[in-house]
């Protein structure tokens, strides 16, 4: 059976942050969990899908090559769980978080921020040469007023219900079985007065200018790391990172293939044959003289040597490619026709 697209697994959209991917993941698990579905097979089944897909989009290299190729980007890496058990394994941290408290006065530890994902789009002159831009954010924060816990003054309250453990115990038959506090949602303390600032949220919406730096000679589809712009981190801890993803924009003039530019140059037929020079414009905005032989052919090319892109976190450049386009008219004079009819004889006569 083909694997369903992993953003549809976890129904975010390809632009979600991570914040929202982490929302989206919460929420499938705490619904899907084996402890709340004994016995139900097909809620594994699906248990493990949304852990899968969150594997992958969570970790910043392998969404990428996900975002590019698909699932073929990802062949010959391990990226399905084999039991509920692989997962509490690989997402121990994260799981602690869902059911064991987060975020929760009792929890003193910092807490790293997560990371963004956002794209970008720039020129082609841009994307060779290098270039600063501001890059406008929007993404979801932790509360400074509360500290995040959706308390007014961070002052949380602890839950009646599980004594602040989280978790409440339920008896199944021969077996007891631990499951997310429903009145705390496994936080372990509840919200007695909200925050004013984010209404008990522990979060509120910003929005941000980040100055970029994007290297000469970066393409389409590269994304570049800018450490420490994510999201805050909570009582000291680490800010997460931001993934700018590159698009550039289609040129007029010129085709980058690899570090290569390609451009053309038209040619009249009489030109084609008697050889001729034309001015091209380089990527820089320089003119280069380039002279066509006698007899050059369509699609004939002359190459400029290191006029190309820079290359990327090294030395040197490519090439600029000029092709040779022959014009051929399509409406013809009477004049124009009898000397064309005229040079068709001369050479045949000459092939003779």
């Amino acid at each position: 059976m083909a694997k369903r697209d992993y953003y549809e697994v976890l129904g975010v959209t390809q632009t979600c942050t991570e914040v929202e991917l982490k929302k989206a993941y919460r929420k499938l698990a705490l619904e899907l969990h084996p402890d709340r579905n004994p016995g139900d097979q097909a809620a594994e089944d699906r248990f493990k899908e949304v852990s899968e897909a969150f594997g992958v989009l969570s970790d910043a290299e392998k969404r990428s090559l996900y975002d590019q190729f698909g699932h073929e980007g990802l062949s010959g890496q391990r990226v399905a769980y084999r039991s509920a058990q692989d997962i509490f394994s690989q997402f121990g941290d994260i799981f602690s978080e869902f059911f064991g408290g987060g975020r929760s006065p009792r929890g003193s530890r910092p807490m790293d921020g997560d990371d963004l994902r956002t794209r970008t789009v720039l020129t082609l002159k841009e994307a060779a040469f290098g270039a600063k831009k501001d890059v406008s954010l929007r993404h979801p924060a932790p509360c400074q007023a509360c500290d995040a816990t959706g308390a007014e003054g961070g002052q949380r309250v602890m839950c009646t219900r599980c004594q602040g453990a989280g978790q409440i115990a339920q008896s199944r038959g021969p077996f007891l079985i631990q499951t997310a506090c429903p009145a705390c949602q496994g936080m372990g303390s509840t919200v007695e007065t909200p925050c004013k600032e984010c209404h008990g949220r522990g979060e509120v919406e910003v929005e941000r200018m980040v100055k970029v730096t994007f290297p000469e000679g970066i393409d389409a589809g590269q994304t570049l790391r800018v450490p420490g712009q994510g999201v805050s981190g909570i009582r000291g801890g680490s800010p997460g990172h931001l993934y700018v993803q590159v698009v550039v924009e289609p040129d007029e003039q010129f085709t980058r293939e690899g570090y290569d530019l390609i451009t053309s140059a038209e040619l009249s037929f009489p030109e084609a044959a008697l050889g001729a020079s034309r001015n091209v414009t380089t990527l820089e905005g320089d003119e280069i003289e380039v002279e066509f032989h006698a007899g050059v052919q369509p699609g004939e090319h002359v190459v400029l040597k290191r006029r190309g892109v820079p290359h990327l976190n090294r030395g040197g450049r490519g090439d600029l490619i000029v092709t040779a386009h022959v014009r051929v008219p399509k409406k013809l004079s009477s004049k124009a026709k009898k000397l064309l009819k005229e040079l068709d004889a001369a050479l045949k006569g000459d092939g003779k």
